[in-house]
C-alpha cells in the first residue's frame, strides 16, 4: 500500500515537470515555476524538478533565487554532471547579476566537474575578460579623479601661478618652444581615438551576444 502510495506520488511529480516543461518551451516562465514548484512540493530532492525551476527563475530575471537554486543543487549533489550543469548555470546567473568574480568562481568549479565542456570555458573567459576591463576602467576612474584633486590643490596655492609666471619670463627665449598641435590634427586624433573606442564596444557587443546561454537540464 506504501509502495503504490510513492508510486503514484512520482508520477504526480512527473507530470507536473512535463507541464513546466511545455510552458517552459512556450516562453510562459511564470507558470512554468509554479508547475515546477508543484514537482518540488511533492519531491524535494527531484533533481529534475529544482534544476527546471531554478531556469524559469533565471527567464524571469529573478536572478537571488535562481542563484539560490542553483547553489543548492551544485553542493548537495555528487553527480559529476549535475554538479558542473549547476555550477554553469549559477555562474550565468552571477553574471546576469555583474557580480564577475562570483561568476568566474562558478565558471571554475563547473569545469572540475566537467572539464570538457566548452561553453562554460568560453564563458569563464568572457567574464575574466569584462573583470579586466571592469577593474582598468575603475582605475583610470580613480586616477582621474586623483588628477582633479592635484588641479583644484593647484588653485587654492596663490603662489604657484606667481612661481610659474616668473619661471615662465626667466625663460622666454632660452629654450626653443616646441610645436603646437593645430586644431585640425587635434580633431583628427580625437577621430581616430573615438573609432578605436567605437571597434571595442562592437566587438563587446558581439562577444556578448554569443556568450551567455541558459540551458533546459536534460531528464536524468
Amino acid at each position: 500500500m506504501v509502495l503504490q502510495g510513492t508510486t503514484l506520488f512520482a508520477q504526480k511529480e512527473k507530470r507536473d515537470i512535463h507541464k513546466g516543461n511545455q510552458l517552459y518551451l512556450q516562453k510562459k516562465y511564470a507558470e512554468a515555476e509554479a508547475s515546477y514548484r508543484n514537482s518540488v512540493n511533492k519531491s524535494q530532492q527531484s533533481v529534475q524538478g529544482n534544476f527546471n525551476l531554478g531556469d524559469a527563475l533565471y527567464k524571469q530575471k529573478k536572478f537571488d533565487n535562481a542563484a539560490q537554486k542553483f547553489t543548492e543543487l551544485a553542493t548537495s549533489s555528487n553527480n559529476k554532471a549535475v554538479k558542473a550543469q549547476a555550477y554553469h548555470n549559477l555562474g550565468n546567473t552571477m553574471l546576469e547579476s555583474k557580480k564577475l568574480e562570483e561568476s568566474i568562481n562558478a565558471y571554475k568549479k563547473s569545469l572540475i566537474s566537467n572539464p570538457k565542456d566548452d561553453e562554460t570555458r568560453y564563458n569563464l573567459a568572457y567574464a575574466q575578460e569584462m573583470l579586466k576591463k571592469q577593474q582598468q576602467k575603475d582605475k583610470d576612474n580613480k586616477d582621474k579623479k586623483d588628477q582633479n584633486k592635484d588641479k583644484k590643490n593647484d588653485k587654492k596655492d596663490p603662489n604657484k601661478d606667481k612661481n610659474d609666471k616668473d619661471n615662465k619670463d626667466q625663460n622666454k627665449g632660452e629654450q626653443p618652444q616646441p610645436d603646437k598641435l593645430s586644431k585640425d590634427d587635434a580633431e583628427r586624433m580625437l577621430d581616430a581615438l573615438n573609432q578605436e573606442e567605437k571597434k571595442t564596444q562592437d566587438k563587446l557587443k558581439n562577444k556578448k551576444a554569443t556568450g551567455v546561454k541558459g540551458r533546459i537540464v536534460k531528464d536524468w
